[in-house]
C-alpha cells in the first residue's frame, strides 16, 4: 500500500493504476437458498435507513441484513464510476428496499483530489452521503480537466499550504465548492469541513487500515458479509449477491 503523500506531484493526483486493478479475492459465496425479504418499518423504505459503521463507512439499508455488501471505492477512479452507474439504480431498488441486502461505502482515497471529493461527500452527515457520492463520480472528468488546467506550480503550492488551507485551496481550483453548493453544502460548510484535519486524517488512517486488513490492492474491491470477492462491474457483483441467495 503506498502511503498518502500530501506533496505527490500533478502526475499522481491524476493517476488511474490502483484502479480496476484489485487483486483477485475469494470466488464469493457459493449458491444457496433464496434469502426471504424483510419488510422495512411502516412508510419507509430501507434505502432511507444511513448510518456510519465502525469501519468508517456509510451503511444503507436493513442493519440486520443477512447479506452485507461493502464497496472500497475512490472517487478518482473511472471504474469506480462506471459501477456507479450501472448499479447504484438497481442495487438500491432490487437488493437494499428488499431489506436482504445492505451496502455500505468506504473511501479508499488514493490522491488529494480524491480526499477534497471525499471530504465533500461526507459534509452533510449521513443522510445526503450516497446522492453527493453519485454525483461526485459524474463530476469526474471535470475535476481532472481542472487539475490539469491548474499546472504543476500551482498544484505543488497547494499541497505545501498549511493543513487547514490545502484542500480548502485544492477545491476551490477543482470546482468542488461551488459543485457541493448547488447540492446543499453551503460554501461555508465545506470549507469548515476541508479545514477540519482530523477528518482528513480519519479518511487516511482507514484507508490505510482496510489495506491492511483486506490486502486491497485497487478500486472498487468488494466484501461480501467480511469476504473479498472478485468483480469490478455490477454484473459480476449482482451474479455473486444472487448466488449467496438475494434472487
Amino acid at each position: 500500500m503506498r502511503t498518502f503523500n500530501y506533496i505527490a506531484p500533478l502526475a499522481f493526483a491524476l493517476a488511474l493504476t490502483a484502479c480496476g486493478e484489485a487483486s483477485e479475492g475469494e470466488a464469493g459465496a457459493s449458491a444457496s437458498d433464496t434469502v426471504e425479504a424483510v419488510e422495512a418499518p411502516a412508510g419507509q423504505k430501507w434505502s432511507d435507513t444511513v448510518s456510519k459503521t465502525e469501519a468508517g463507512g456509510i451503511v444503507m439499508g436493513n442493519p440486520d441484513a443477512p447479506l452485507k455488501l461493502v464497496e472500497y471505492m475512490s472517487i478518482t477512479c473511472s471504474v469506480c464510476k462506471d459501477f456507479g452507474e450501472q448499479a447504484f439504480v438497481p442495487l438500491r431498488d432490487n437488493y437494499v428496499n428488499s431489506g436482504r441486502v445492505s451496502f455500505e461505502i468506504r473511501n479508499f482515497v488514493r490522491d488529494p483530489l480524491d480526499l477534497s471529493a471525499a471530504i465533500l461527500s461526507r459534509c452533510g452527515g449521513e443522510g445526503p452521503f450516497f446522492p453527493l457520492t453519485e454525483q461526485a463520480l459524474s463530476y469526474q472528468g471535470t475535476m481532472f480537466e481542472k487539475a490539469q488546467g491548474m499546472g504543476e506550480a500551482t498544484y505543488s503550492n497547494i499541497l505545501q499550504s498549511s493543513p487547514e488551507t490545502r484542500f480548502v485551496r485544492l477545491a476551490e481550483q477543482l470546482g468542488l465548492i461551488s459543485f457541493f453548493q448547488q447540492r446543499g453544502i453551503s460554501e461555508d460548510q465545506a470549507k469548515a469541513c476541508l479545514a477540519d484535519t482530523n477528518v482528513a486524517e480519519t479518511l487516511m488512517n482507514d484507508t490505510q487500515k482496510g489495506a491492511e486488513e483486506f490486502d486491497i490492492q485497487g478500486t472498487p474491491t468488494f466484501l461480501l458479509n467480511g469476504q473479498k470477492i472478485d468483480g469490478t462491474n455490477w454484473m459480476a457483483i449482482e451474479a455473486k449477491l444472487k448466488a449467496a441467495g438475494a434472487r
